[in-house]
């Protein structure tokens, strides 16, 4: 984290005022918020409507590196990785509250650009901030988001609801998050061997923005629901496409059978997997932190998707349960493995 000059410590304003300040501009977008920052608890009114509940910590140290990471896109990446999860359930996120652990080498300025970033990912999906609390750390910072969303209950989609024949469907492009941190840990690496070093992150701009500002992707479901195809299961790629294939597998009681070649990859990501001499699809299947989701359809909605945009077909579920395997592109069938990241 860069020093900054005429920096507030937070035990100049303690915790209640720290509040007001980093809410004092929050906006309110939805109806069912009756009640939001400012009592002991939020309320909150969906009617007639399910409601969808998530939560996700990001610890220093574990999920993200201050040597690197801006603030304030460290705040608007913890909010959006949030709203990712109710999106994977076929709704739309509504409101957040926030929990954060700061230890004392974090100003109050530094914990305002956190919240601007939140802010801002807040204006972008039109989320409510309705809430959260702070506490001291002894050991660097954490931030715990809790989303709430909604869905009517007939259009919730879950992972357990893949069936044999379905089609295996990815949106956008994987593996470019992983290959940004690649780059990322590469330049930390040698400003720690020389401080005197500059970066070198000219031409790696998408895939850095993958890793350090990921988006959610309610663009695909609106887009599923304008051409009325609702997926049989569905989740976000956040440990990579291995393990989340291999939730829906376990959770639907299915196999399936994903072709390597039909795994869509960002030319730059593919490039910078080879540079690290990364199979570019090992990148893809174990990376994670894509966002993207992961979805099955029945056979009939082929030709509602076969053209949609940034939507590719992958594979396809089989009746062979526990069987997940991926054909490779020189005609060898492999099981498929998560090695991704592990959380313990």
């Amino acid at each position: 984290m860069a020093e900054q000059e005429n920096t507030t410590n937070l035990s100049e304003l303690g915790e209640f005022a720290l509040i007001d300040r980093l809410v004092e501009n929050v906006s309110i977008y939805n109806e069912s918020t009756i009640k939001g920052v400012g009592d002991d608890a939020a309320v909150i009114n969906h009617g007639d409507e399910e409601t969808l509940v998530s939560v996700d910590i990001l610890c220093e140290g574990v999920h993200f590196d201050m040597t690197y990471c801006p603030l304030k896109h460290l705040g608007y990446k913890a909010a959006v990785v949030n709203f990712s999860d109710i999106y994977a359930m076929n709704g739309t996120p509504t409101q957040i509250v926030v929990g954060m652990g700061i230890s004392s080498k974090y100003s109050v300025e530094a914990i305002q650009e956190i919240y601007s970033g939140i802010r801002l990912a807040c204006d972008r999906y039109h989320v409510d901030l309705v809430g959260g609390d702070t506490t001291a750390s002894k050991s660097g910072l954490f931030i715990s988001i809790t989303v709430m969303g909604r869905a009517r209950k007939e259009d919730i989609v879950y992972r357990s609801g893949a069936r044999p024949n379905d089609l295996l469907c990815v949106s956008g492009d994987l593996g470019a998050a992983y290959t940004g941190l690649l780059i990322l840990e590469r330049e930390k690496a040698a400003f720690m061997a020389d401080p005197n070093m500059q970066p070198e992150f000219a031409g790696y701009d998408y895939i850095l923005e993958r890793q350090l500002k990921p988006e959610a992707r309610w663009d695909i479901v609106k887009r599923l629901k304008e051409a009325g195809v609702k997926p049989t299961a569905m989740l976000d790629i956040s440990d990579g496409l291995a393990s989340e294939v291999l939730h829906i597998c376990k959770e639907s009681k299915v196999g399936c059978m994903v072709y390597e070649e039909r795994i869509p990859m960002n030319q730059k990501t593919i490039q910078t997997a080879k540079d690290f001499n990364i199979v570019p699809s090992i990148a893809a299947l174990n990376g994670g932190e894509d966002y993207e989701l992961l979805f099955t359809v029945a056979q009939s909605d082929y030709e509602k998707i076969k053209d949609m945009e940034d939507v590719r077909i992958i594979g396809y579920i089989t009746a062979d349960e526990g069987q997940a395997n991926i054909l490779t592109d020189d005609d060898h069938q492999v099981p498929i493995e998560a090695q991704g990241f592990k959380h313990f």
